[in-house]
């Protein structure tokens, strides 16, 4: 007659169990903490420590300053303005020269629309490194009662990187979508935030070359608005020269204004909003004037 043999004792394995799971949850990174919205107008994304930064000041030039651009100006701040008071408006890619304005005209909107209803819209800087953890800041904002303007400065995408395609599903993919109370800004020298080398290479080497820069391409796409910014000519530079003078109250003729500042646009090989400004500042520091 054969033995029985007796089955060993069950195992409990729920303590090794909660000691698993409690080590995971150290290692998983912690929540958001909660957005105080009311600390300031403006907010820097620290995305690190997955928290909002308040900036006491914003470093910005008044609306009326910004010269040469009137008619983008009034579309973009007709579009802020909507979305600041409830109604459907579009993210917008400022794309274009260099130093004609275009991240000075998000601020200066931003200020204008403030201005018009204080305290309603909230201007949040996210860094480019940082468009990965969009979907994050975006939980963070969607619970809140503030309309907030989020804006990357200097937006573009090189080589193997697939960070596009985070700002791909927050600007119109994704199962939840951009909340109501949240809209995209941002500014770049590319019209589709792509180099051209890096997309005519994709469309020689593909067996389908047009499919093979449809996923790159169609990021801009989903920016509603594209409002470009081109390079000034002599009139719309002496046109910024000159506003920022009388802004200023220096104490110079309008000959000798121009005269200097197209010595000054020459040594810079160029004509623009940035130009400009530096020129102002070194005129205001040399007549002994602050520009504060």
């Amino acid at each position: 007659m054969t033995a029985s043999t007796t089955p060993p004792a069950a195992v409990d394995l729920a303590p090794l169990l909660t000691r698993i799971a409690a080590a995971l949850e150290r290692l998983a990174p912690p929540p958001p903490p909660p957005a105080d919205s009311d600390a300031a107008d403006g907010f820097i994304w620290q995305a690190e420590g997955f928290r909002l930064e308040p900036v006491a000041a914003i470093n910005r030039v008044d609306l009326p300053l910004l010269r040469g651009i009137d008619r983008v100006r009034d579309i973009l701040l007709d579009n802020t303005r909507r979305f600041a008071e409830g109604l459907p408006a579009n993210n917008a890619l400022l794309w274009g020269a260099r130093g004609m304005g275009k991240s000075s005209l998000v601020k200066g909107v931003h200020a204008a629309i403030n201005q018009e209803h204080p305290g309603t819209l909230a201007l949040v800087e996210i860094h480019r490194e940082d468009i990965p953890s969009l979907p994050r800041l975006l939980k963070l904002l969607r619970g809140t009662k503030r309309r907030w303007l989020l804006f990357c400065d200097d937006l573009s995408f090189d080589g193997e990187d697939a960070s596009y395609k985070s700002l791909k599903a927050v600007l119109e993919g994704g199962i939840e979508g951009r909340p109501e109370n949240v809209i995209f800004y941002a500014t770049s020298n590319r019209r589709h935030l792509m180099p051209r080398d890096m997309m005519e290479n994709e469309r020689s080497t593909a067996i389908s070359p047009s499919e093979a820069v449809e996923e790159k391409v169609s990021l801009s796409d989903r920016f509603g608005l594209w409002l470009g910014f081109h390079n000034c000519n002599q009139d719309d530079f002496f046109a910024m020269i000159e506003g920022y003078a009388q802004h200023l109250a220096l104490p110079i003729d309008a000959a000798t204004l121009k005269r200097e500042a197209v010595e000054w646009s020459m040594t810079r090989g160029a004509r623009s909003g940035r130009v400009a400004w530096q020129f102002i500042q070194d005129l205001a520091g040399r007549l002994g004037r602050p520009v504060s």
